[in-house]
């Protein structure tokens, strides 16, 4: 589906309009991706079933196009991913298999897992998700030609290039900016750098981006089409995600209130600004926690 944009109801400076993937059918923007690299990949790829690995979002787009297309669909998760994902993907039929998170981070690079031989849906590394992805920057590009900063969660990179990609061809005139919660941030300092650099990994309520280092292919995408990035603490996340809830009526989960709370800092200026709501899937007692005022630290 193609989700609304509308504008942020806020009291601050600047226009800011929000690009609400949350209400995808999943409540994630993976949709998107997973949809075009499976309809990319040949049948017979597909026979043996499909598996990726994801703290949730991508866990869920995945089972739910293998419902579509009734074929088996196997999930490597962390140990830390939230309940809520996990039970979605049981809903849609998806298999979990919990491991470490150092493991679950290894599958991404090695794209392999012991007794998975499935047709592997990278979850952002790979790209046809990219592409899939990258409707998202068509779609605000036409809703918003005038658009002059676009703000983007960042979790391995996979969504702000597909979006800063289609972007750069359809409104070169917007920068589009990496949203990075404190606690998780490789990105910042890798930019800096000129190469990948390895921060400390905290999990948080944040669960659906951070990481303890960025992929070499995705920094070297994002070094090209990513204005920089801004990081975001958590007390500034949560309180996005209940100014999304008491003033727009919009649930986000921590990653996809992220974008607001940049917004809100200033540092993206202060013009017409879109905050990409990548996903609303957070647990119910986080949410709750966050509405009465407080900052969880894992969710």
């Amino acid at each position: 589906m193609r989700p609304p944009l509308v504008r942020l109801q806020h009291d601050g400076p600047g226009e800011i309009f929000l690009k609400l993937e949350n209400l995808q059918p999943i409540g994630s923007f993976k949709l998107r991706g997973a949809g075009n690299a499976l309809a990319l990949a040949d049948p017979d790829e597909l026979a043996g079933g499909i598996w990726t690995a994801s703290a949730g979002n991508m866990a869920q787009a995945a089972a739910w196009h293998a419902r579509e297309r009734k074929l088996p669909c196997t999930v490597v998760v962390p140990e830390t991913a939230p309940r809520a994902k996990l039970d979605a993907v049981e809903r849609l039929g998806g298999e979990i298999v919990p491991v470490p998170f150092a493991t679950w981070w290894e599958t991404f690079q090695t794209r392999s897992y012991p007794g998975l031989d499935g047709f592997f849906v990278h979850p952002f590394s790979d790209p046809a998700v990219m592409a899939g992805n990258g409707t998202i920057g068509l779609e605000i590009a036409e809703d918003l030609p005038d658009v002059e900063a676009v703000l983007v969660p960042y979790g391995g990179g996979g969504l702000i290039c597909g979006i800063a990609s289609a972007l750069r061809e359809v409104a070169p005139g917007a920068k589009t900016y990496a949203c990075e919660v404190a606690t998780a941030a490789p990105l910042a300092p890798s930019l800096a750098a000129g190469e990948p650099v390895e921060v400390e990994y905290t999990p948080s309520f944040v669960d659906g981006i951070g990481a303890p280092t960025v992929f070499p292919e995705m920094l070297a995408l994002a070094r090209q089409l990513v204005a920089g990035s801004i990081v975001v603490g958590l007390e500034e996340i949560a309180a996005a995600v209940r100014l999304l809830a008491e003033r727009n009526r919009v649930v986000a989960e921590g990653a996809g209130a992220a974008p607001v709370a940049a917004a809100l800092s200033g540092e993206a200026g202060s013009g017409k600004i879109v905050c990409v709501v990548s996903g609303g899937n957070i647990d119910s007692a986080v949410l709750a926690a966050i509405l009465a005022g407080e900052t969880p630290s894992v969710g």
